[in-house]
């Protein structure tokens, strides 16, 4: 007596699925742990650079937007938050 191709089958698209349910549920969560990974360094960068504002003059404020724009763009995003926040100011 062997095993029901019935039951095979329905073993390989449970198989198939779960494949798919984790790899879609896997996509979004590294974008969103590399977009919060970002928004701390980006943090600390703006944080550096405060602790640095008497010698340069220039205060940047640290909240989520800047520290997600220094994050995701590097070295462009802090000079154009620190561009911004001296011509703003």
């Amino acid at each position: 007596m062997g095993i029901p191709w019935e039951v095979v089958l329905a073993f390989a698209v449970g198989l198939a699925v779960m494949g798919l349910l984790g790899y879609v549920l896997l996509v979004p969560m590294r974008f969103l742990w590399r977009m919060v990974a970002g928004g701390v360094l980006g943090a600390l960068v703006l944080m550096v650079l405060n602790f640095f504002s008497p010698v340069t003059g220039l205060s940047i404020a640290v909240n989520p937007f800047t520290a997600l724009t220094v994050g995701v763009l590097g070295l462009p995003g802090a000079l154009l938050v620190g561009v911004l926040s001296y011509y703003l100011l």
